[in-house]
Order: structure tokens, then sequence, then C-alpha cells
């Protein structure tokens, strides 16, 4: 009689398969597939509205706190950077340029943390020394807060 032995699993500290996705993560990889597809299929006369429109979908799809944090977002990234066009990414809203992700929001509902995301993409132009931050924790939206943003992005698409 042979042994056949399976070799052991690696597991994390949590207890999760080493290796693979989450269910959160494997949605959001199914929903980007079907933006590349919709993309695809809209082609080169594919609109700034088209792509903002789509955005509006995934904002109204959210619930409290992080809608109104994405809706607050979404107004102060169109306003300082009109360049930028707006589309989703993963899911989430992203705003590109020349086709690239500049930055996005991720909401704290997407992977469950405990608070939402505004990231910025190698595209960004944040670049400042050796080291820079380019993911910021957001838990509210102060004033102070949304004039930050705002710099930020000009500053990403300068």
């Amino acid at each position: 009689m042979k042994d056949t032995q399976k070799p052991a699993r690696r597991t994390t500290a949590s207890g999760e398969t080493s290796g693979r996705f989450t269910d959160d993560e494997q949605a959001a990889m199914k929903e980007h597939a079907k933006e590349l597809k919709t993309a695809a299929r809209r082609g080169p006369r594919a609109s700034k509205t088209d792509g903002e429109s789509d955005v509006l979908t995934k904002i109204a799809e959210m619930q409290e706190p992080d809608r109104v944090m994405a809706e607050r977002i979404h107004a102060i990234i169109t306003a300082s950077a009109p360049a930028l066009s707006p589309r989703t990414w993963y899911g989430m809203p992203a705003y590109a340029k020349d086709g690239k992700i500049v930055c996005f929001f991720q909401p704290a509902q997407k992977f469950k943390t405990r608070y939402a995301t505004l990231g910025f993409n190698d595209p960004a132009n944040l670049d400042d020394g050796a080291m820079w931050p380019i993911a910021y924790a957001l838990t509210e939206l102060t004033a102070a807060g949304e004039a930050r943003i705002g710099a930020l992005v000009k500053k990403a698409v300068s």
C-alpha cells in the first residue's frame, strides 16, 4: 500500500488559506472585468459622460456614510481637476488622465475596513523626495480635509 499523503496547505494568522483571494477581492476583479468589457463595447466613441454616469451609479449604490463622502469627493475632484475623466475601477469611483487612473475612492464597505480611502496611483504627480503618501484614510470630511483633497488632486494632475 502506497502512502498518498497530500501536502499541507499554508494558512495565515487569521486562518485564511494563503494565495487565495477573499470573496470581496474576487467580486472586485469580476467588476473590473465587466468594466473592461463595457469600455471595449463603447470603444472610441465613449464620452466623459458615460464614465461619469457609471461613477454616479456606483456612488448611489453605497450605504451611508460612504455615499455622502463619495458624493462630496466626486464634487471636489471634478471641480479641482476637470481634465480628469470619471470612471469606475474595480467597482470604485476613479478618475483617469489619458486612460490611466490617477486617483480613486475606496469605500469602507468595499473590503469591510474601518475607514474609506482616497488613493493615488503612479500617474499622480505627488512625488516629494524619496517617500510620500499615496493613500489617505478618511473617517469624515471637514472643510480643511476638503481643501487638502482639492490641493492634492490639483498637484496630482499638474
